[in-house]
């Protein structure tokens, strides 16, 4: 099956608009002909360390060189460094994330040179006080400017709206989802046709069914407490009230109704931010008859073994959560996932009516709804093996489209091709 002939929007580089942003004036690129291969892609990011925007950069520098580009990244220093250089790829030390007004006006400077010196043809800021530098670097040079919105917008105040203004002015814009792609174009009135959505990458090597260890399964599943027979519903994320736990806890009380006395309802992410919170979803578990099936275990460091322990991956949040990665990795498993209409969760899950049936990886329910959540989990859990099977095959494949770090940078070297084929 080929998810990307199922209508499953992944990415889209269109043709943009030349200038930065609706009401600057175009400025002349280089008159010959430019492609991917013999041109140099400058990212700047916060700093290179282990986190999304950081392995983002390393993996779009890899698929750069591999395409017969130059690839240079700047920012603080990071952990990553090493293994960027390992593979081919240059590293310049730059303080990329400030506000300073004479760090920003020295960071503009020094770009200026790295264009002339360096024929840099495009700058990929990853955060908004480099793309501020990058604006004014680029403003009267023959250079390409990409942004990269974060996975949140910060609240709609004059201040952060100003602070990540830059950001929704270059020639291309970055998403990470169309639910911040929306938001966006509704604050900074960004025409459509200049924002491309391409969601945070997850590492489907590690996530994968082929690597999972059935002795450490049977080793956490005994740490939980569990018998042999009892089916489990793991349900991932930080024990807090936005995360919807209670909902879960309401839910396990009409599935044990219906006669689903065999399942543990397992909480697994870190349970000591908010000790109240974790205290009352244990006295409406014990209040409801149900707490001999709820395990509140806490922050897990083998979340692979974790959710391949589990029959089914549930992320019951009521607001919208950072990233939709708890769902993107679940089904990375090949584990159905259930989740909830709010911020980009819908996005990462493939459920009617967006999806035909026969294409389903998981459910998605209106959040704090019970009865929607028991219903959904239920379907999952009385999946009969081959359909069970069915589904978790093509939510490895949807994961391994969407989220996997090599899809995700070949997305982005499709947003720097269509710009550079401006120019031939």
């Amino acid at each position: 099956m080929a998810l990307d002939r199922l209508g499953i929007q992944f990415f889209s580089p269109q043709p943009a608009p030349q200038g930065k942003g609706p009401q600057t004036v175009a400025q002349p690129r280089r008159g010959r002909p430019r492609s991917l291969s013999g041109a140099t892609i400058l990212q700047l990011v916060p700093s290179l360390t282990d986190d999304s925007v950081g392995q983002a950069a390393v993996e779009i520098a890899l698929t750069l060189l591999k395409a017969g580009a130059r690839a240079i990244i700047a920012g603080g220093d990071g952990p990553l460094v090493g293994e960027l250089r390992a593979f081919g790829g240059e590293w310049l030390s730059m303080t990329t994330d400030t506000v300073n007004p004479l760090r920003v006006g020295g960071n503009t400077r020094h770009l200026q040179r790295l264009i002339a010196g360096e024929r840099i043809d495009i700058i990929h800021a990853h955060c908004a006080s480099a793309a501020r530098s990058a604006l004014a670097a680029t403003a009267r040079q023959p250079v390409y400017l990409v942004t990269s919105f974060p996975d949140r917008l910060q609240s709609n105040s004059s201040l952060h709206t100003y602070l990540q203004r830059p950001l929704a002015l270059g020639d291309r814009v970055i998403a990470p989802s169309s639910y911040i792609s929306r938001a966006m174009i509704e604050r900074y009135r960004i025409p459509p046709d200049r924002i491309t959505v391409i969601p945070r990458a997850v590492d489907t090597t590690t996530f994968s069914p082929t690597f999972t260890n059935p002795d450490r399964i049977a080793a956490m599943r005994r740490a939980w407490g569990l018998l042999p027979h009892m089916r489990v519903v793991l349900v991932s994320g930080r024990v807090a009230p936005w995360n919807g736990q209670m909902s879960m806890i309401d839910a396990a009380r009409l599935m044990v109704s219906d006669g689903k006395r065999n399942v543990a309802f397992v909480f697994v992410g870190d349970d000591r931010s908010h000790p109240a919170y974790r205290h009352a979803l244990i006295k409406r578990a014990r209040d409801l008859g149900v707490d001999t099936l709820v395990r509140i275990v806490g922050h897990c460091p083998d979340m692979p073994t974790a959710l391949a322990a589990a029959d089914v991956v549930v992320v019951p949040s009521l607001e919208p959560p950072l990233t939709g990665r708890a769902a993107a990795e679940g089904q990375a498993l090949g584990r159905p996932v259930v989740t909830t209409t709010v911020g980009a969760l819908p996005e990462n899950v493939l459920a009617p009516p967006r999806m035909r049936e026969d294409l389903r990886t998981g459910w998605v329910v209106r959040p704090g709804n019970a009865t929607e959540l028991a219903r959904a989990t239920i379907a999952a859990l009385n999946l009969d093996a081959t359909t069970y099977e069915a589904l978790g095959a093509r939510a490895r494949q949807f994961a391994e489209f969407m989220f996997s770090p090599p899809s995700v940078a070949e997305a982005i070297r499709g947003v720097y091709t269509s710009l550079l084929a401006r120019d031939a």
